[in-house]
């Protein structure tokens, strides 16, 4: 009877399943990546809170978010165009990497010339070693993530997951020795990243016979064309960093290391939505690169953004019903008072990915300047409220900044999309299922603005005393969305636990 079935497909349904397919099985793959790499660093959360001190995490998490707006910006979007370039020009790839790690070694020379200027001058007092250290972590973090798109965009998805993994497995074992072992603090943590990302990206490099593929003669108007295409994501991918990081230098300046240690934490338990944000944007990209100009396009796209917008809203509620035990856990000592600004930050994480999959919808269609007026829009208004709000809140006016940013960016994006593809989504139940979540996280929320974060107040605000209201009315809250997208829950029950493989 299932392959009677299977005759019958009609030619469009064949083409929806070889899709599917294809971007079940990136997903199968990229699940072994991100959730092998993501439970050992979210493990590690309790130990590095316990090591480091606020000020440090601080200055480490500033770093990071550096390395998010420099990577993109002075290599030229690099890696990305590799990606993109990679997946259709398939007789050109060692063009495309010869190309590729030229714009690498430049923005390199770039970053070290600007660290040593930045060394020199007066204000860098007292912080000198880190604008060094900031160099070569740099140069190991840019090489590193080359590799991983280019590797990505080259299909060879096997080779890309073990560098990822080979990465978190090198940054704990070194991280466990320089922290645990010599004590070495915030230099030992940098430290371990740049072996991390140094030697996974050597492994990527040699296993995919790099020396052989930089050989090939370099096609110049390939090369110029990834150039143009990677200035016109330039704004895209500078107006998502602001909102990806701009916050915290704005905690920083205006409220010190300590509040943005704080913060950083706070990003940990958002991290854990994140992780099949990633999943799914990774295996997604490569699809909608290889499905964008087919006819049925338009039903595949709008199909998938139905279950995606389904699961990361029903699983930001269950995040949000166990939260503030999650917290304690996760957060020592003084950090335990980050736990007040997660909800508007994971909330931020679902507009975030929809955005992000409606960008990969424009990217495959080289259009990267739509996506850059959504996110340059949302940079502005994140500007400016995290400005107005941290004045008047402190460092949960910044949680508050991102979430209205990223909603306004995944509004203008989802008008834009319709440029190239017909989205058809059910508006109404969406926006209530948006409606919903928000209501959970403003009710998950409520104990620690009503009684404060400190730690005896927390220890308070587990029990299930005074505030298991709280715990009851999120909870409702999920019955509510499994109901709103029953049917997209249905389908995911049949494709995977059914027995239903047409």
């Amino acid at each position: 009877m299932l392959r009677e079935r299977r005759l019958r497909l009609s030619p469009e349904q064949g083409s929806l399943m070889n899709k599917s397919r294809y971007l079940l099985k990136n997903m199968s793959l990229f699940t072994l990546s991100n959730i092998a790499s993501k439970l050992l660093v979210f493990l590690l959360v309790p130990f590095y809170t316990n090591v480091l001190t606020e000020s440090d995490y601080g200055i480490a998490d500033v770093m990071q978010a550096t390395l998010l707006l420099l990577v993109p910006l002075i290599s030229v979007n690099a890696g990305e165009a590799a990606l993109r370039y990679g997946i259709e020009e398939k007789d050109k790839r060692g063009s495309i990497l010869k190309s590729g790690l030229r714009h690498v070694i430049m923005s390199v020379g770039i970053v070290f010339a600007l660290c040593i200027i930045a060394y020199a001058l007066p204000f860098a007092e007292g912080y000198g070693g880190y604008f060094i250290l900031f160099g070569f972590l740099y140069a190991c973090n840019a090489f590193y993530e080359f590799m991983l798109l280019y590797t990505q965009g080259s299909e060879k998805v096997e080779i890309m997951i073990l560098g990822s993994v080979s990465c978190t497995a090198i940054t704990i074992a070194a991280n466990l020795i320089m922290l645990l072992v010599f004590d070495m603090g915030l230099y030992g943590y940098l430290f371990s990243q740049m072996a991390a990302f140094l030697t996974s990206a050597v492994i990527m490099f040699v296993l995919l016979h790099g020396g052989e593929l930089i050989g090939a003669t370099e096609d110049r108007l390939l090369r110029q064309e990834m150039t143009v295409y990677g200035r016109n994501m330039m704004l895209y991918s500078t107006a998502s960093w602001a909102n990806n990081a701009l916050d915290r230098y704005f905690i920083l300046f205006m409220l010190g290391t300590f509040q943005n240690g704080l913060y950083g934490v706070a990003y940990k338990i958002p991290a854990i939505l994140m992780v099949f944000q990633r999943i799914f944007a990774q295996s997604f990209q490569m699809s909608a690169t290889k499905s964008y100009k087919e006819k049925d396009a338009g039903v595949f796209f709008g199909n998938l953004f139905d279950l995606y917008n389904a699961v990361m809203l029903i699983g930001c509620g269950g995040i949000l019903l166990i939260l503030r035990p999650l917290a304690a856990f996760m957060f020592q000592k003084g950090f335990f008072a980050a736990w007040v600004m997660v909800p508007p930050l994971l909330i931020s994480v679902i507009f975030g990915a929809l955005e992000g999959y409606l960008g990969s919808i424009c990217l495959a269609h080289k259009d990267g300047k739509s996506m850059g007026i959504a996110t340059g829009i949302g940079a502005l208004v994140n500007i400016i409220l995290n400005y107005l709000l941290i004045i008047r809140l402190g460092a949960i006016g910044a949680a508050y900044a991102t979430l209205v940013s990223y909603s306004t960016m995944f509004v203008i994006a989802y008008l834009l999309t319709g440029r190239h593809v017909d989205l058809l989504v059910d508006i109404k139940r969406d926006t209530l299922g948006y409606l919903l979540i928000l209501l959970a996280g403003g009710i998950t929320m409520y104990p620690g603005l009503a009684e404060g974060t400190g730690e005896l107040q927390g220890k308070a605000m587990l029990s299930l005393g005074a505030y298991a209201w709280t715990y009851c009315a999120v909870a409702v809250i999920i019955v509510l969305l499994i109901a709103l997208y029953r049917k997209q829950i249905l389908f995911v029950k049949r494709r995977f636990f059914g027995g239903d493989h047409t």
